[in-house]
């Protein structure tokens, strides 16, 4: 199946008592066994399994083109496992400008239990030279947040191999409609959930998905099943519902995107504009290698200070100043004052989650920001 049936039917199961056609909500935590002791009805205990969570993480599996998929309470509780998983003593190759919340989990809930790399990974030498015997994992972020920099999954792949180490992806910025780390030489893929899968600001999630149901995929599992950092049935349901429009969704942002960052691209008060879907983008050619479209998500610099940057944040209508992003609302957030002084992101930068209003009115709404 293509993409988009993928999307709309393989979530969902029509329910074998009343047919109806959008699956329940399967709100039981225990199931009934057979006078066996077997579990006919294939569940035991909702923290282990759950009909709604099995729906989504099958959708994932096959969007992603994996073997299997585990789905968690949110991202960082789905980046934690595979970190969990490790061991003690292990080390990791990470992005210097990783997802703030998961460098924190790697730095404060890690610290003195893994040690930690954070590299420029737009540069594939960085992660050679860093390699060491103990490295266990290499985490990726493409297109990174907030930068929005690029790393070669491919080259990254060709190392790991040499090395016998795990390639994770976080593909929450590009989802598989945009881009499949599977298929270009990662092991694992990891989602926040939250974002563009959801898809409307009103579900917390995460999700993994591997190449191949090996020994390290049973561990983070095992570490999945017995901490218990599951999605509610809920918010399964949510999130397989956000999914089925996925496809669709996603080209409108992209194209929301590409026309925004061209005009941003032009204005005489932006200093620069994070877009891979441009052509002056420092790694644009190898964005277009491994992506079949460049994400609704971009940043730009205004020129002058934090003050400057804040200015412009407070004085939009139509875009909502929040933190966030891959809902159908336009966002826009300072992120040096969400991530702190140790952050590598600019005082005055503006993240932008492109959301699916007209263009029209959002490039409106920014350029009377610009000029307030």
């Amino acid at each position: 199946m293509k993409l988009e049936t993928i999307a709309i039917h393989s979530g969902n199961q029509v329910d074998a008592a009343t047919r109806a056609v959008i699956q329940p909500i399967t709100l039981s935590t225990t199931f009934e066994r057979g006078e066996d002791g077997s579990y006919p009805g294939g569940h035991v205990y909702t923290r282990a399994s759950n009909p709604n969570r099995a729906s989504l993480e099958r959708v994932l599996t096959q969007l992603e083109g994996g073997d299997d998929a585990l789905a968690f309470s949110s991202g960082n509780a789905a980046g934690g496992a595979v970190f969990q998983s490790l061991g003690s003593g292990a080390h990791v190759i990470a992005p210097d400008d990783m997802y703030h919340g998961l460098k924190k989990l790697l730095l404060e809930v890690y610290r003195g239990i893994l040690a930690v790399d954070f590299l420029d990974l737009s540069d594939p030498a960085n992660v050679r030279k860093a390699i060491r015997p103990e490295t266990k994992l290499i985490w990726i972020e493409t297109p990174s947040n907030p930068l929005l920099k690029i790393t070669d999954i491919r080259a990254i792949a060709d190392i790991a191999r040499e090395h016998s180490c795990l390639v994770g992806v976080d593909n929450t910025f590009a989802t598989p409609v945009f881009q499949r780390p599977l298929a270009l030489g990662a092991d694992l893929v990891m989602h926040s959930g939250t974002k563009y899968l959801g898809g409307h600001s009103d579900v917390l999630g995460g999700i993994l998905v591997t190449k191949e149901k090996n020994d390290q995929w049973a561990k983070i599992r095992t570490v999945q099943e017995l901490s218990g950092a599951v999605p509610s049935p809920f918010d399964c349901y949510m999130t397989v519902r956000g999914i089925k429009t996925l496809p669709y969704r996603m080209r409108g942002h992209y194209e929301n995107a590409s026309k925004l960052a061209a005009y941003l691209l032009r204005h005489p008060k932006v200093e620069q504009v994070y877009y891979p879907g441009l052509a002056g983008h420092a790694l644009h050619e190898v964005a277009a290698s491994q992506m079949c479209g460049f994400g609704g998500m971009l940043s730009f610099l205004v020129k002058g200070d934090a003050e400057a940057a804040h200015k412009v944040a407070n004085s939009v209508k139509v875009f909502l100043q929040a933190t966030s992003l891959g809902g159908v609302e336009s966002l826009i957030e300072h992120r040096f004052s969400v991530e702190g002084p140790a952050t590598k992101t600019p005082h005055n930068l503006l993240r932008v989650s492109v959301g699916l209003e007209n263009i029209e009115d959002l490039i409106a709404d920014l350029a009377q920001a610009l000029d307030a």
